[in-house]
């Protein structure tokens, strides 16, 4: 699995996860996790939103993937595998 695969598991089961919390399950440093959530969020996986003080998540389950391979599924299909009461 991909550390992007695994943030964007990390916030289907959390949305309200903090982003040092996602390096540490993930295994990667908190400015990874950072440039990866950035990427999901510009890439359309991922929206965030502000409340409060903190950053609240939460997955674009009908975001179809991008590999050519499984293009033609969307994310929610493998998030219900993965963490099936995530999404």
């Amino acid at each position: 699995m991909t550390n992007h695969a695994a943030v964007l598991l990390s916030i289907a089961r959390d949305p309200e996860i903090r982003l040092r919390d996602v390096a540490e399950r993930v295994g990667i440093t908190e400015r990874a996790a950072q440039r990866i959530v950035r990427d999901l969020v510009e890439e359309g996986y991922v929206e965030r939103r502000r409340v409060g003080r903190r950053n609240v998540y939460s997955v674009v389950p009908n975001r179809q993937m991008r590999h050519r391979v499984v293009r033609h599924h969307q994310v929610g299909a493998l998030l219900r595998v993965l963490a099936p009461y995530a999404v």
